[in-house]
Order: C-alpha cells, then sequence, then structure tokens
C-alpha cells in the first residue's frame, strides 16, 4: 500500500503575522515557520498504515525551498521519503490553485490513499481536499474521525453536528481527517536523524506537466488592493465598586450602551 501525505508550512499561529507590501500576501518569512498542526493528526493515521499494515508513507509539500526544513520535520515521524513543490509560479495560490497544483503532483505519483489535515491554519478553508479529489474523479471521504483500510476499500467515520456517519469506498481514494481522529506522536531523536537523509524528490511545476497559469497570484480568484495594520487595543472599562451597588448600574448601563442586552 502506498499513502501521500500532503503538509504544509504555515506561520506558527502565536507569532505576529506581517503582510508583504509588495505582494500583499502574509511575509511567511518574517514569523516562524512550522509544520502545520492538523498535519500531524494525518502523519499519525499514515503511520498507523505503515506500521499495521506495511505501507509506505510519502510527504508532499508545496512551497519554496526554504520550506525543506518542513518536509523534514514531516519525515522525522517516520515517513519514508519526500516530495516537494518548488516553483516561483505557483507563490501566492489561492485553495484552488493549491489544489491544482496537488492533484498535477498527484497524477505523477503511483498510490493508493492520500490522506490530508481537514484544513490548515493559516487558510481554514476547507476546501483543498475535496477538491483535489474533484479533479482526479476519485472518492473523496471528509472530516473522518476514524479510519480504517479492509483490503481494496477504505471505511471511514464522518464527523458532523449530530454525530458521525459511516461511509466508504474502493481505493484510490482522498480522505481528510480531523483532530478526533488520533492523538499524534512525537518525533523520536533517532526520527529526527533518520529525517535529515531520507528521499527528498525537489520538483518544479514544469516537471509535473503543470500549467503556469491555472496557480499563483494571477490565478487567485481574489485579489487584496490594500491592507492597514490593525489597530492597538484601546483601553476597557473599569467598573469599581464602592459597596453601595453603584457598580450593577454602571455596569447595566454600558451593556445597555452597547447593545449587548
Amino acid at each position: 500500500m502506498k499513502v501521500i501525505v500532503p503538509v504544509k508550512r504555515v506561520p506558527d499561529t502565536a507569532g505576529e503575522k506581517k503582510i508583504d507590501a509588495d505582494t500583499k500576501t502574509v511575509d511567511r518569512e518574517s514569523v516562524e515557520s512550522v509544520l502545520c498542526p492538523v498535519n500531524e493528526f494525518a502523519i499519525e493515521e499514515a503511520m498507523r498504515l505503515k506500521e499495521n499494515q506495511g505501507a509506505e508513507v510519502t510527504a508532499l509539500l508545496m512551497g519554496p525551498e526554504s520550506a525543506q526544513p518542513i518536509v523534514r520535520k514531516a519525515l522525522s515521524y517516520g515517513l519514508d521519503a519526500g516530495i516537494q513543490i518548488t516553483d516561483d509560479a505557483i507563490a501566492g495560490s489561492d485553495a484552488l490553485g493549491t489544489a491544482k497544483v496537488i492533484a498535477k503532483a498527484l497524477e505523477n505519483e503511483e498510490f493508493d490513499l492520500v490522506i490530508f489535515g481537514n484544513q490548515s491554519t493559516d487558510a481554514r478553508t476547507c476546501m483543498v481536499p475535496a477538491a483535489v479529489a474533484e479533479l482526479l474523479g476519485l472518492p473523496s471521504l471528509t472530516y473522518a474521525r476514524y479510519l480504517e483500510v479492509e483490503g481494496e476499500k477504505v471505511v471511514a467515520h464522518r464527523e458532523h453536528e449530530e454525530g458521525w456517519d459511516v461511509v466508504e469506498s474502493s481505493l484510490p481514494a482522498i480522505v481528510s481527517v480531523v483532530e478526533a481522529i488520533n492523538e499524534p506522536r512525537y518525533p523520536s531523536f533517532k526520527g529526527i536523524m533518520a529525517a535529515k537523509s531520507k528521499p527528498l524528490d525537489v520538483k518544479s511545476l514544469a516537471d509535473l506537466g503543470g500549467d503556469a497559469g491555472d496557480a499563483g497570484r494571477d490565478a487567485a480568484a481574489a485579489t487584496m488592493y490594500e491592507f492597514e495594520p490593525r489597530p492597538p487595543k484601546e483601553a476597557g472599562t473599569i467598573v469599581e465598586d464602592e459597596g453601595d451597588g453603584s457598580a450593577a448600574s454602571q455596569l447595566a448601563d454600558w451593556l445597555v450602551e452597547k447593545k449587548f442586552v
């Protein structure tokens, strides 16, 4: 069985993000970048298939050359190899552009299962896994909180507001998982050291046979024309209780003024 896990370099959620004045996109070099935390759940699920069924697992990243440490981080969990799509033409891709590049990369690989995290922490569109499945004409099992591969089919418990549905499809298939699916492991020291020498195939969009007009900033459906820094927080209103009950009245008046009640 061959499994591919798409991973993503994202800005640290605790960091202060900045917008590049020229490109009007997030300046990813201005803040520490990390492996998207949601990817860890997909990696863990792939590692369980590796351990239980002998799956061969490959990480797939779309990003600049400077994102290579993120691929190595993914490999440190125990994955077998990595693929990195690096090309100036894909910079600034939106969700659909990203899906088109990933789909084109997958067309060039053999796989039985592709396991995504259901969203990335920098965009949270939740669109890419299903879009990739649509582009490839493959079954899409989204929001999986439980996953099992039985012979030539995959079974998933698909999470929704009222619980979950049990769904299944034949392989190959595209799956996206939610955080409830497992508890990700930590990379071992041995895994971290081994990741440095594991195979990593770096490809351009041309290597994939992709069309530069399908991805990148110019192909994005939304355009940012201007932006302003977030205004500083204003001082809050302090209500002091003098022991005469006036604080309750002041608080009630404030709630009415702000139309909270």
